[in-house]
């Protein structure tokens, strides 16, 4: 089975936009879900969802690494004790900013479960870029 997500995306805007807006709370909150969260290691997040028809739930878990432009957090979904991980990186081009984002550990549930989260978590994070990227360009169009 397949342990990691990955998925790249470029954005236009420049660095500092888009870190702030993966590891500033109210940001966060903005595109994804409410979030209490704060970039720094060693903080307990918590973003909260009421569960929906996409399967958002409560998500935990704790910032283990926060350097300028990379971000390292546990993830673990609510009603599971199975901890994953997700590693978010930037990298300024001359466009913008390239973003990398990973979700490993995923074979950490059982069976057939692994499966169904990979799949939860790959179209989740695909929602998530998305969700990110609409974010991005009003901020440039409010500015």
């Amino acid at each position: 089975m397949n342990d990691v997500i990955k998925k790249e995306k470029v954005f236009k805007q420049p660095i500092d936009k888009v870190w702030n807006a993966i590891s500033k709370a109210e940001e966060i909150s903005a595109w994804f879900i409410q979030a209490d969260f704060k970039a720094e290691k060693g903080y307990q997040y918590t973003f909260t969802s009421e569960p929906n028809e996409k399967g958002c739930t409560t998500i935990s878990g704790e910032v283990k690494e926060s350097d300028p432009y990379k971000l390292v957090y546990t993830w673990i979904v609510a009603d599971t004790k199975v901890e994953t991980t997700v590693t978010w990186e930037l990298e300024s081009t001359e466009d913008g900013t390239k973003l990398y984002l990973e979700h490993s550990g995923i074979s950490n549930y059982e069976g057939e479960t692994a499966v169904k989260m990979f799949e939860s978590f790959n179209g989740g994070w695909d929602g998530c870029i998305s969700g990110l990227t609409d974010y991005l360009k009003q901020l440039v169009n409010a500015g």
